[in-house]
């Protein structure tokens, strides 16, 4: 897509702050963080929405999801046990889709939030 900003930091056209990239995803910081870390988590390949996904795109939906335990445990928000088994830490991930969503960019993106609350504008 000539105008997708995403699609134009998939291709190196504009800089970002990339924690991770592979043959089919890219993940970097938010330019303007909602929360002490924040990710987003892109398909290479342009979807404008989770509304336009189609079963061709199981595959990288699936990398999307199971990448962002890695990268929350890479920038230290990921969810820990302790000896006695309590749990700390976490992270949430969303989704906008579309205008009344929330969307901004229409290309599909995963937000990975984390870090000590309260966080920006997230709701709980």
């Amino acid at each position: 897509m000539d105008n997708c900003i995403f699609c134009k930091i998939v291709a190196k056209q504009i800089p970002a702050n990339v924690v991770y990239e592979d043959d089919d995803v890219l993940a970097f910081k938010d330019i303007n963080p909602a929360a002490p870390v924040h990710l987003l988590v892109i398909p290479k390949v342009h979807v404008a929405t989770l509304s336009d996904v189609t079963d061709e795109h199981t595959a990288v939906l699936g990398k999307m999801l199971a990448l962002a335990p890695k990268l929350a445990a890479e920038q230290g928000v990921g969810v820990t046990t302790d000896a006695q088994g309590q749990r700390s830490g976490g992270f949430k991930t969303l989704i906008n889709s579309g205008p009344n969503g929330g969307q901004e960019v229409y290309h599909l993106h995963l937000h990975m939030y984390g870090g000590e609350r309260p966080w920006r504008g997230l709701g709980t």
